[in-house]
């Protein structure tokens, strides 16, 4: 229990008792105000920047279909449906594509599974030589 204090006159006075329960109002008080400082500080922190971007640009005329190059497991090479050489590769994508610049346009090459490692980097030195960079590799299953 608490303890009794005697006053000066004789008279007891009231027990003093501990208190085991934390005041939160400081702490409450405390979150309020940094909350109030985060919300008043946060748009302040973002940044604004215009850009200027150009307008989108219509496709000149129908966009072709692309074209596609197939190494078969036997050392054949496809453009297309049709059979085509090494040596005759660059000349034949050239009239898959149409002509014209034809080099800066996008070709696939898909290969099957089975086909040699020597056979695939053939046709693709062949490509990269004759001026062929937009090259994209295609990984699927060709049945």
């Amino acid at each position: 229990m608490g303890t009794r204090l005697s006053g000066a006159a004789g008279h007891t006075g009231h027990a003093i008792e501990q208190n085991a329960e934390i005041n939160v109002t400081p702490f409450v008080d405390i979150m309020l105000v940094l909350l109030i400082i985060f919300m008043v500080a946060a748009p302040m922190a973002t940044v604004s920047m215009k850009l200027d971007l150009p307008p989108p640009m219509e496709p000149d005329g129908p966009q072709k279909d692309p074209v596609y190059i197939t190494v078969q497991e036997s050392g054949a090479v496809f453009i297309g449906e049709r059979r085509t050489s090494l040596a005759s590769l660059p000349a034949d994508v050239c009239a898959a594509l149409g002509g014209g610049a034809c080099r800066e346009r996008r070709i696939f090459v898909r290969a099957e599974p089975e086909v040699s490692y020597e056979g695939f980097m053939a046709v693709m030195n062949g490509l990269y030589g004759a001026g062929f960079t937009q090259v994209g590799l295609l990984n699927e299953d060709i049945e």
